[in-house]
């Protein structure tokens, strides 16, 4: 008796060995890898894709793989693996859905096993880069005075150019669009008109093209952290929307100072945050421009044709009143309603 007792002593020892040694080699042999991450807007859903090799000559049977996102981001995503064939790669691809702008990064995914007798589990962490851009919303506004009215001074010794096009048979032909009642007939494009059987009128360039803007976010100040997302939300919205008017659109933080590019911007304006310290070359430049801010005192010495958008201070009755005279027009923000219709509101 005492001698089977030694036996299933040395089997139970045995057996708990092998377990303790073969999770870490099943391990073994097992890379990992990436995909980059295509950026997206807040509420939009991440697709995150990773592939797992099994580069030894011997299959890895189930695999557990965990990839850590940051806390901020959300919780972490699990994928079990059943099997990855000798040499086979398996390819794991999730989503997840985003809740804030921003750019997150991490750094590590982390494979565990507990095969083949499941008593003892091994964790192995690999490197597998991640940076994953969430930009803020961009509002389709149809119309928007505070750009829509940028330059109305500068505008006027273009009145002659503006007259002149409008006059022109011949000129910059920007597109071509059917025919309206009451447009000229000599913007009709007679060639096109006869192959497409409508009436097809020409679109001329016009001067508000090489206008330029500047959508100035003022993150130098420190905001109340909601209206402070309404704000990057409203500049990256001005920034298209001047862009799609053929703006020379541009985008300013006190952090990054001047940027220009829809991807450039987008990028920027996912990082920003409030209290940032401008820099020394970073300092705003004097031309006319869009200030965002909350800070009712920065709308004093604004550079001539400029326009703001002020989101309302506590004391908010009391701002708004004194503003209503300001020397440059603009909008105030109320939290409570929609931002895209405040937006398209006329100003002050």
């Amino acid at each position: 008796m005492v001698g089977w007792l030694y036996v299933l002593s040395g089997i139970i020892m045995a057996l708990l060995a092998i377990a303790a040694i073969l999770p870490p080699r099943s391990l073994v042999g097992i890379q990992v890898k990436r995909s980059p991450i295509p950026p997206v807007s807040a509420g939009d859903r991440l697709t995150i894709s990773i592939e797992i090799e099994n580069q030894t000559l011997q299959p890895k049977t189930l695999l557990e793989v965990r990839d850590i996102l940051p806390f901020v981001l959300g919780e972490p995503a699990e994928q079990a693996i059943d099997l990855i064939p000798p040499q086979g790669v398996f390819k794991w691809v999730y989503y997840y859905q985003t809740k804030k702008r921003g750019i997150y990064r991490w750094h590590r995914l982390y494979l565990r096993t507990a095969t083949p007798l499941g008593l003892f589990w091994c964790r192995r962490s690999r490197p597998a880069e991640a940076r994953a851009i969430v930009d803020p919303k961009v509002l389709p506004l149809s119309n928007c005075p505070i750009i829509d009215r940028m330059g109305e001074k500068d505008a006027l010794k273009f009145r002659s150019d503006r007259r002149g096009f409008q006059n022109a048979s011949e000129g910059l032909t920007r597109a071509l669009r059917p025919y309206r009642v009451g447009d000229p007939f000599r913007l009709i494009h007679w060639r096109t008109s006869a192959r497409h059987g409508e009436l097809l009128v020409r679109e001329l360039e016009v001067m508000t093209g090489g206008q330029e803007v500047i959508i100035c976010l003022d993150t130098a100040f420190t905001w109340n952290s909601d209206d402070f997302e309404q704000a990057v939300i409203a500049a990256a919205s001005l920034y298209f929307y001047a862009s799609r008017r053929q703006m020379n659109a541009r985008l300013w933080t006190a952090a990054t100072g001047l940027l220009q590019g829809y991807r450039v911007v987008l990028e920027a304006l996912a990082a920003t945050n409030f209290n940032e310290e401008v820099k020394p070359d970073s300092y705003l430049p004097d031309l006319p421009a869009v200030w965002l801010t909350q800070n009712p005192g920065s709308l004093n010495g604004l550079p001539v044709g400029s326009r703001w958008v002020l989101w309302r201070p506590p004391d908010s009755e009391r701002t708004e009143k004194n503003l209503v005279n300001h020397d440059y027009p603009g909008l105030t923000i109320k939290g409570s309603e929609e931002l895209a219709t405040q937006l398209q509101k006329r100003l002050w």
